[in-house]
């Protein structure tokens, strides 16, 4: 907003494009979220829409008379300038709790063969196999079960990553605008105190949450941001 205030004294008009797609957005296009005027938007439209997915394959859905269209094709105007870039911010806090989520069901799925259980009780689950039957016809099939899946396929133990979890900023801000708004945020704030928790303790729900940001993003394990 600060750059856009600046540079509309000059004459110049200013979009905020809130992106997703990570590394694959190159062959599979990017989800784009628009901050910005409604005729600056209108100008670059055609730069958008050549990046954008466009309808694909994805199954639509019954919606109301007069939507966007632009919705269906991968791209929208959010709103005025910073919109697109809150929107974006609020995806990557969901994003934060769907990872969690996955991270810790196979963690359980995994730990079901401890020598503490009751032998009758204890399962050797093939975790590979559960990722790619669950893509198929599950509701909670999603890319980041394609993701997953693809991880576990290639190194079941995931013996490729230590499990310390970054976080790059847009989990953290989600949770402040959560706070400003009193909105009630529990699955986004503990999947972002989980990462925090990563750099101290790993466990296999972290080594799985490093591989998806690998699939998704290339993100490589490193040192966190203090």
């Amino acid at each position: 907003m600060r750059r856009a205030k600046q540079l509309a004294a000059k004459g110049v008009d200013f979009v905020d494009v809130g992106t997703s797609g990570g590394i694959w957005g190159l062959s599979r296009g990017y989800c784009l979220m628009v901050g910005g005027q409604r005729g600056a938007f209108e100008r670059v439209e055609p730069i958008l829409k050549s990046l954008a997915p466009g309808a694909g394959t994805v199954p639509g859905i019954r919606r109301p008379e007069g939507c966007d269209p632009t919705a269906e094709l991968g791209y929208i105007h959010a709103g005025p300038v910073g919109a697109g870039h809150f929107v974006k911010m609020v995806h990557n806090g969901i994003e934060y709790g769907m990872m969690q989520a996955y991270a810790e069901g196979f963690d359980i799925l995994r730990n079901k063969n401890k020598d503490t259980l009751p032998e009758a009780e204890r399962y050797d689950f093939n975790l590979p196999d559960i990722a790619e039957v669950w893509r198929r016809g599950s509701v909670i099939s999603s890319w980041l079960l394609d993701l997953t899946a693809q991880a576990l396929a290639g190194d079941p133990l995931l013996e490729q990553f230590t499990g310390s979890v970054a976080d790059s900023g847009e989990g953290r801000w989600t949770i402040e605008a959560a706070i400003e708004e009193a909105v009630p945020v529990d699955v986004l704030a503990s999947a972002l105190f989980a990462r925090f928790r990563s750099r101290q303790d790993h466990t296999f729900a972290e080594k799985l949450l490093s591989a998806m940001r690998h699939g998704f993003g290339g993100h490589v394990e490193g040192m966190a941001k203090a």
